[in-house]
């Protein structure tokens, strides 16, 4: 399914099935997706702002350059997602799952990470300034790739 720089902002999308759909640029700003199933889509360089995505599996997604900000992914399955260089900053990432993800460069500055599992993903370069970590403390100006 080839969804490619579609326009969808506002659309509620919730349950909806778009497992390895191509979104490549996509805007899809305020749009909910409660439940959605993007597990293997393709959302490079898409604009997810204000998105509800809790509870989404979105495993093994490219999300690389997408923009994610200020979204709600609470419980979300990011597990093996590509979220190079993506914007994450004060998106809600509580409880979700980013184990084996792909975090390089990524911008988490205020993002809400309390009770997200973080195994084997890789922070190189992600700028964690502000972000309220696993544990719930909060990081530190100019934490990067690691929560001083």
């Amino acid at each position: 399914l080839s969804l490619s720089g579609a326009q969808l902002g506002g659309a509620d999308l919730r349950g909806a099935n778009l497992t390895g759909a191509n979104l490549t640029g996509s805007f899809l700003s305020g749009a909910g997706h409660m439940g959605a199933k993007l597990a293997g889509a393709n959302l490079n360089e898409a604009i997810l702002t204000n998105i509800s995505l809790n509870r989404a599996d979105i495993s093994g997604a490219n999300l690389s350059r997408a923009d994610f900000s200020g979204a709600s992914l609470m419980g979300a399955d990011l597990s093996a997602a590509n979220l190079s260089v993506t914007n994450l900053r004060g998106a809600n990432l509580r409880g979700a799952n980013l184990s084996g993800a792909n975090l390089n460069g990524a911008n988490l500055r205020g993002a809400l990470l309390n009770g997200a599992d973080l195994n084997a993903a890789n922070l190189s370069g992600a700028d964690l300034t502000g972000a309220l970590w696993t544990d719930g403390r909060t990081c530190a100006a100019n934490s990067v790739s690691v929560c001083n």
